[in-house]
């Protein structure tokens, strides 16, 4: 546990530190979110937030191979974390140059496919799934190459649209890549096996990175992410997933503690999804929604979830906050419920988190007055990233994504 601390923050003072760089890269290469029509920033914003997050993992990276125990695991850990840091280096020069060109839809999702491809052509793929009783459920090198594909440009597309307001990206991936650790590296001490996998010490890098960017980016952001951030990330934690079904037997991913029941068996294949399904149902909804509106897509809106807090009267940094529980909530109820689900104090933990989630998200806004549209529209929104870029001077709620 200790060398994972260490890459934790090594990632998180390397990203931090990235950061001040990355921003001046920015200015000098005109990659700022400009002040538009629609926009509330008074100022131009740099991008490039996610150069300075692929240097902290890659130091994180690089640290972990000297580290006592870590140097010590199996060379397939080390292998697939660089396949990993290679795949989410191409994804993110993919976003850099969305971040200076403004590159089209179907130019990025290309880049996307491209960046999965590459983790399948190594071998990051999907396996096996478990069964109840430890039955392993394989599948053939096509179906996972395709499942593959479709779950990481999904995560991929999902974080970018969440990127909605300043520091929302940013800690909802950190939250569930601390959420993922937890599982990985409590499956295997349940499990007699080491704890050196590819899974946690990718999560463990990522939400350093994460942690890291955040002073910089939480209201008001100094920098965005930009889709060389958002993209990023979204990649690193959705390949983390996948190789768990590579570094564990279906046994061991079926029997966690949960006795006979199926939730430890099931909720292993479901974590993944449910890691990041508050971006997920954000990303969703905004399908269905334009669809049925006759409209693209790709089209923006503005009736994203972050929107709908701001509409019932939380401010900027409480919207952040309330997403922030939402996830937390079902990244680690997930876990709990995946690794002690015969354990009753369980149940009542999981219980106690949704009811006081749901009382902070419907309850303050009642109890404070909804703030005033000038000031909010003083405050701005949006990472920059994907589809938002700030609202409407003298509105309160953007109009991208």
């Amino acid at each position: 546990m200790r060398e994972y601390l260490l890459v934790f923050l090594v990632a998180a003072a390397t990203t931090y530190l990235l950061t001040v760089v990355a921003r001046e890269i920015a200015l000098r290469t005109g990659a700022v979110a400009k002040v538009r029509d629609r926009d509330v920033h008074a100022v131009p914003i740099p991008y490039l937030g996610g150069l300075a997050m692929l240097g902290g993992l890659v130091a994180a990276y690089a640290v972990a191979r000297e580290l006592p125990f870590l140097s010590r695991s199996g060379p397939f850990v080390f292998r697939d974390a660089g396949v990993v840091l290679i795949a989410g280096a191409l994804i993110c020069a993919v976003g850099v140059l969305d971040d200076l060109f403004e590159l089209d839809a179907l130019t990025k999702l290309g880049g996307q496919v491209l960046a999965a491809g590459f983790l399948i052509a190594f071998g990051i793929q999907y396996i096996f799934f478990p069964g109840p009783g430890g039955v392993q459920i394989t599948i053939d090198s096509a179906q996972g190459a395709l499942l593959t594909g479709f779950v990481v440009v999904a995560t991929v597309n999902a974080v970018n649209f969440v990127d909605g307001l300043d520091g929302l990206a940013a800690g909802i991936v950190g939250i569930g890549a601390l959420a993922f650790f937890v599982y990985s590296y409590q499956l295997s001490n349940i499990n007699d096996l080491t704890l050196a996998t590819t899974g946690a010490l990718l999560s463990a890098s990522l939400a350093g990175a994460c942690a890291g960017f955040l002073p910089h980016n939480f209201h008001q952001a100094r920098l965005f992410m930009g889709d060389s951030g958002s993209m990023l990330i979204g990649l690193v934690l959705s390949a983390s997933a996948v190789t768990l079904t590579g570094q564990f037997s279906a046994d061991q991913l079926g029997d966690t503690g949960g006795g006979t029941s199926l939730v430890p068996t099931l909720l292993p294949l479901l974590l993944p999804v449910l890691v990041l399904v508050v971006p997920l149902a954000d990303l969703v909804l905004a399908v269905v929604r334009r669809t049925r509106a006759g409209r693209s897509p790709f089209a923006p809106d503005k009736q994203h979830l972050h929107h709908r807090l701001l509409e019932i009267g939380h401010s900027h940094r409480r919207a952040v906050l309330i997403m922030y529980l939402w996830a937390a909530l079902v990244a680690f109820g997930t876990v709990l419920m995946s690794l002690y689900s015969d354990r009753p104090w369980t149940w009542v933990a999981v219980g106690s988190m949704a009811a006081v989630t749901i009382a902070l998200t419907f309850l303050l806004p009642k109890l404070h007055h909804p703030p005033e549209i000038g000031p909010l529209a003083e405050e701005g929104t949006g990472d920059g990233t994907g589809e938002d870029g700030g609202g409407t001077p003298g509105h309160p709620f953007p109009e991208g994504a």
